[in-house]
């Protein structure tokens, strides 16, 4: 656990001031090399064992990274990232079956799943953070909320225990964990409101846009605890020291902010 807070103190204020003081376009860059490591640990979560094949689906997807922003930025984003918001819907149906797609038959679907979770969220964090004066702290945000839905989970859940979540994905989580951070993540849009341009008589809907993407962060975390699950391993990988891999610290935030930047838009945020 020491090594673990030693850890997040180092690389919380690098991401905060990543995201406040950065241009967008180093951002982008930066956030493409994070996201990239998370996938070259989901190719080997996957079943992917050929060093040349998961290197291969890391230099497709940069090559995909760099078309976009280069011949599509940034209308064709926008559809980027509703693509994922859509697959987590999708993946909801999947958790209730935690054992469909052990088979290594399932491989194709399980890298699509990655390109859905990687490309998405990379497109989503970039629109966030150029969306005028005020982007870089939208930015931030959507990354807080999720950190604080997160935060609040743990301690509620291992304060007050209780029922179990989801035993069959991951026996640690709780239903009063997930309630915390459900309740963590609304709390914190009342003082962000004002920081972001949110006028009072849109709290309610900032709101339920906090408590939306509460669930989606559980979502994205179940998801990956799935896959790790079926292919009996403890962590994504190690890169992190007391955290596991990189794919274990963004498994939320994947699922979390493209939902993010579509309910935003839809709810004219």
């Amino acid at each position: 656990m020491k090594q673990r807070i030693v850890t997040a103190l180092l690389l919380a204020p690098l991401a905060i001031a990543m995201m406040l003081l950065a241009p967008t376009a180093w951002v982008m860059i930066i956030l493409a090399v994070a996201l990239l490591l998370g996938l070259w640990e989901w190719t080997r979560l996957i079943g992917v064992t050929s060093a040349t094949a998961r290197i291969g689906v890391i230099a497709a997807h940069a090559a995909a990274m760099l078309m976009l922003a280069l011949y599509g930025w940034p209308a064709s984003f926008v559809y980027v990232a509703t693509a994922g918001a859509t697959f987590w819907l999708l993946a909801c149906a999947w958790l209730l079956k935690p054992t469909l797609g052990k088979a290594s038959a399932w491989l194709p679907l399980k890298l699509l799943a990655g390109t859905l979770m990687i490309l998405p969220t990379w497109a989503a964090i970039s629109l966030l953070h150029a969306d005028g004066p005020l982007g870089p702290r939208w930015a931030l945000f959507g990354v807080l909320l999720v950190w604080a839905a997160d935060t609040f989970a743990y301690f509620a859940g291992s304060r007050i225990g209780g029922p179990k979540l989801a035993p069959k994905i991951s026996p640690g989580k709780t239903w009063a964990g997930f309630w915390g951070g459900v309740i963590g993540a609304c709390v914190i849009c009342i003082p962000a409101a004002p920081l972001l341009g949110v006028g009072w008589d849109r709290l309610p809907v900032f709101i339920a846009l906090g408590l939306l993407v509460a669930f989606a962060s559980v979502i994205g975390d179940l998801f990956e605890s799935m896959m790790k699950r079926q292919a009996g391993a403890k962590d994504s990988g190690t890169l992190i020291p007391g955290h596991g891999g990189v794919m274990d610290r963004i498994d939320s935030v994947v699922a979390a902010l493209p939902v993010f930047v579509v309910g935003k838009l839809w709810l004219a945020l």
